[in-house]
């Protein structure tokens, strides 16, 4: 059964005006009140009428953005990204509203909160899980949005890069230097993108006549502590790898670091790629080699899809898939 304002209002004690102005983000609702009745409205299931409250209110031109907590001003993907979005935002007028969640029910909560309170016309989502709540949650309320990213049911607007090519390019650049023994560090199996690298992974070694070991595949959880530690692992190994691929940056970087703390040189002893190219690897002691996806860019060409989409206005392609660009720096270097 569909829950109205009139449930909401005889849960919570007040009037149907008082709940629909707390909903709708009015100034003359106190925000305990409207804190108390929108969670009300999360536990109840309400699913706002959001193309009818367009009719009635203005747009608020304003962007949103969820990112984990556990990054929030420390990772360079997301700092890149929220460049893009913010600086295109502003250039059609719009703010941008940002909040730092826990990943999982909390991520999921804010959602809820800034789509029944109204706050914003649309919504920019990165880091796609295989199969994402949020997406899922949004598709549901009608509530604009775009994502940055590719997940199980791709049935929504999104910009992605082929990851998949991009590794693949990454292992058969490496095998043409004469490695044979490529280790790669994953990224957390929850992410979408994991499952496309490792393909990427696994077609490179296929193509190159490499056979897949499992030693030779760990996880990390994208920072570069992980990509450290994961490193150390591989280092470890009786026989260990001559090249580490890693799923991003940030943990392409702490495999150098392990490799220099084994006094060991990155190019000549352990060849090291990863996968993004932020600011960071060029400046990274030797460079990296990497995979490079235009982050900034892809935020900003998110947020006109958005605008579009929040405009109602045709679109002319809603999944933008991008080909990878292999960024050879001294990292990878050769074989001695």
């Amino acid at each position: 059964m569909k829950v109205t304002l009139k449930d909401i209002a005889r849960e919570s004690g007040y009037s149907i005006t008082t709940v629909s102005h707390a909903l709708s983000g009015y100034g003359d609702v106190n925000e305990n009140t409207r804190q108390h009745i929108i969670a009300i409205a999360e536990r109840l299931g309400y699913q706002p009428n959001l193309a009818a409250r367009h009719l009635r209110s203005k747009q608020t031109k304003t962007i949103g953005m969820v990112i984990p907590l556990t990054t929030y001003y420390s990772d360079p993907f997301f700092m890149e990204l929220l460049s893009g979005v913010g600086r295109q935002a502003a250039e059609y007028g719009y703010d941008l509203l940002l909040s730092a969640q826990q990943p999982g029910e909390e991520e999921l909560s804010a959602y809820r909160r800034i789509v029944a309170s109204s706050r914003i016309d649309g919504v920019v989502v990165a880091r796609v899980q295989r199969d994402d709540p949020r997406i899922t949650f949004l598709k549901e309320a009608r509530h604009p949005f775009v994502v940055f990213g590719r997940s199980n049911a791709n049935d929504y607007p999104y910009i992605d890069v082929d990851g998949r090519a991009g590794i693949r390019q990454i292992v058969l650049h490496l095998a043409r230097l004469g490695h044979r023994r490529i280790a790669f560090i994953l990224s957390p199996p929850q992410l979408a993108f994991t499952t496309l690298r490792y393909e990427g992974y696994c077609q490179g070694l296929d193509e190159a006549g490499l056979s897949l070991r499992d030693d030779y595949v760990v996880e990390g959880d994208l920072t570069r502590a992980s990509g450290h530690a994961a490193a150390l692992r591989l280092l470890a190994l009786p026989e260990p790898p001559t090249a580490i691929v890693a799923c991003n940056d940030s943990m392409a970087i702490g495999a150098m670091l392990a490799i220099q703390e084994r006094k060991l040189v990155v190019g000549r002893d352990v060849a090291v790629a990863g996968f993004d190219d932020i600011p960071a690897a060029a400046n990274a002691s030797p460079p990296l080699t990497t995979v490079r996806q235009p982050i900034y860019d892809i935020g900003r060409q998110a947020l006109d899809m958005l605008i579009r989409v929040i405009r109602n206005e045709p679109v002319e392609n809603l999944h933008v898939l991008l080909v990878p660009e292999l960024i050879v720096r001294a990292s990878s270097g050769g074989m001695i």
